[in-house]
């Protein structure tokens, strides 16, 4: 449940702390969730909280790119055989294929400039929100945590960074995603075959369409668990700074709350 009743109804709230999550409003760079969503549709609007939306393009790229042979045909490419890239292509799903790509890289980058006027507004209106949440199954509350520890939990494996954030609906959707890949690619099989040196033996046991699904996935986990850490330490001291700042400033005093607390604006009344 949350513990924090807000009687005056604010219109924006930066954060909202649940029990599967902390959801919270910060600025973003346009063309960094741009290009995630460039390099794998969905992602952009993962990292912009919008999640329904994003797990579903995610989930629409890889049904599609299965239908149409699209991973393939990029190997081949790649190997300079354009005719084989050529022949391994399904046309029948193409024209379903482009348009909700490029309207995933529309959305997001759409999606980044409106959400970062929201937090402006946010930000200035400074509403108090449930920084605690506990339940029969779960707690979660603000913390300050190490981003370079996020970091290396999702380089070991992909969904550990987004736990160690409790963001555990995104921890599942990552873990399922990359338990369905590496099963689908043989890529532990194929690991294993390297390691022993049997180069030829790992090449022919992988499966190339589901294997290149695998990168993008892996270093948006990695980039995401750090770039979410940082913001929630954010969040964290300026919820810090809010409480001592109503709580324990000197009886008279006004103080203009924002990002960093300006000296020349406290005065005495």
């Amino acid at each position: 449940m949350d513990n924090f009743g807000n009687p005056y109804r604010d219109k924006r709230y930066k954060a909202l702390v649940s029990l599967v999550g902390t959801t919270q409003l910060h600025k973003r760079s346009p063309y960094v969730i741009g290009f995630w969503s460039m390099a794998f549709p969905g992602f952009g609007h993962l990292l912009l909280n919008k999640y329904l939306r994003g797990y579903a393009l995610i989930l629409w790229e890889m049904f599609i790119n299965q239908k149409i042979h699209l991973n393939m045909a990029i190997v081949y490419s790649f190997n300079g055989q354009y005719q084989a890239a050529k022949d391994v292509m399904d046309p029948k799903f193409m024209s379903l294929y482009i348009p909700v790509y490029l309207f995933a890289i529309w959305d997001s980058y759409r999606s980044a400039v409106d959400i970062n006027k929201v937090y402006l507004l946010a930000q200035r209106e400074n509403a108090r929100f449930n920084e605690f949440s506990i339940g029969a199954v779960e707690i979660n509350y603000l913390d300050k945590r190490k981003p370079w520890l996020a970091l290396v939990w999702s380089m070991g494996i992909p969904s550990m960074g987004q736990l160690y954030l409790h963001r555990l609906l995104l921890a599942t959707f990552i873990l399922v995603t990359t338990i369905v890949l590496v099963w689908q690619a043989n890529l532990v099989l194929a690991l294993h075959l390297v390691i022993i040196g049997d180069i030829r033996a790992s090449a022919t046991v992988v499966n190339m369409q589901w294997l290149l699904y695998f990168p993008s996935l892996y270093f948006f986990t990695v980039y995401d668990a750090y770039a979410n850490t940082v913001e929630a330490n954010k969040l964290f001291d300026d919820a810090l700074k809010n409480y001592l700042l109503r709580n324990y400033q000197p009886a008279g005093t006004v103080v203009a709350i924002g990002e960093k607390v300006d000296h020349a604006n406290i005065r005495h009344v």
